[in-house]
């Protein structure tokens, strides 16, 4: 049995290495992740993580694991932003207000599919335009959704979340755990 996690995310594998996993191979697929006409969030994210697990190759023993994280304001899906003028659209509508990260995983083996959702909150401070200009600076924003992680600079800029740490950067470890062990992974497995 082989791990094969559909992601290039650096976080992913990191977080996974925070419960001892190493994954076999990794696959990122490549899916449209445009949402749909009046797709909602959190159904969007769910969809997203689904269609990437679906779309991994893997043998039928082996576990795919992908995820999916996406950055909403009300209905409002935000993406990973096209160039830095989007990242500041964004940031100035998140800033000085509470908004969700919502972050899917789906782990696949053979055709059987393990699902979980999690919903946190974060507060953004108002950013001076100092700050919002400093921060563009940095290219922290590029390739994130909502154009920011709260492990990086904009860290700075979150005083507030409720839900999982883990989840905001891209991987809730708890349920990630959960759901390997469901599908048959050897999460505590002895070294000697």
């Amino acid at each position: 049995m082989k791990l094969i996690l559909g992601s290039g995310s650096p976080r992913r594998k990191d977080l996974l290495l925070q419960i001892g996993v190493v994954a076999d191979d990794i696959r990122p697929p490549d899916i449209d992740e445009d949402p749909r006409k009046s797709e909602l969030p959190r159904p969007y994210c769910a969809r997203i993580a689904r269609e990437k697990a679906m779309a991994v190759q893997a043998d039928a023993g082996d576990i795919v694991l992908c995820a999916d994280t996406t950055v909403a304001l009300g209905r409002r899906i935000m993406g990973k932003p096209a160039d830095a003028g989007q990242a500041a659209e964004f940031l100035l509508s998140l800033a000085g207000r509470r908004h969700q990260v919502i972050t899917s995983v789906a782990l696949r083996r053979g055709d059987r599919l393990w699902e979980r959702t999690v919903v946190s909150a974060v507060k953004m401070k108002r950013l001076s335009d100092d700050e919002l200009n400093a921060y563009l600076a940095t290219g922290d924003w590029q390739g994130k959704a909502g154009g920011y992680a709260i492990q990086g600079p904009a860290g700075a800029f979150i005083p507030w979340i409720s839900g999982s740490f883990t989840g905001i950067m891209g991987l809730p470890v708890a349920e990630t755990a959960t759901l390997l062990q469901a599908a048959g992974y050897p999460l505590y497995k002895e070294t000697s």
